[in-house]
């Protein structure tokens, strides 16, 4: 039975939905899950042994601070010290089996060479954990 698509009254509300384009829309989603689904699972599933023990955590890191101030003079911690004084204290950590971390602060102020010839030093002591200190905005 054929059906009649010419209304009555033109001017009336249409109480039908249309849902023609819902089912295209809900197919076409349909498809594209359908091909990108296997994309999203690339593991491979692995049956991962049990650890036995727990990892030991690691020791504290030691530090030696070097402080160079606006006047250019050289902090060893807290006691000032002239560059021979320093060299044979960094000697002295060279010949540690575990050095500490050498951090050196310098003041904003302070030509970049003068930070760059500490750092030139410590690197002369084949010492090679090393810290700048810097401040955070």
């Amino acid at each position: 039975m054929a059906r009649n698509f010419t209304r009555k009254e033109r001017l009336s509300a249409v109480s039908e939905l249309n849902v023609t384009p819902l089912i295209d829309l809900a197919f076409a989603l349909l498809i594209i899950f359908m091909i990108t689904a296997p994309l999203l699972q690339q593991s491979i599933d692995i049956n991962l042994p049990v650890e036995t023990a727990r990892a030991q955590p690691p020791p504290r890191t030691e530090f030696q601070v070097i402080s160079i101030d606006a006047n250019r003079q050289i902090f060893w911690g807290t006691d000032p010290v002239d560059r021979q004084r320093l060299s044979d204290l960094l000697d002295l950590i060279a010949l540690s089996d575990d050095p500490p971390v050498i951090q050196v602060r310098g003041d904003a102020t302070l030509p970049y060479q003068e930070i760059v010839n500490i750092i030139d030093l410590i690197k002369s002591k084949n010492l090679t954990r090393l810290s700048l200190e810097t401040r955070a905005r």
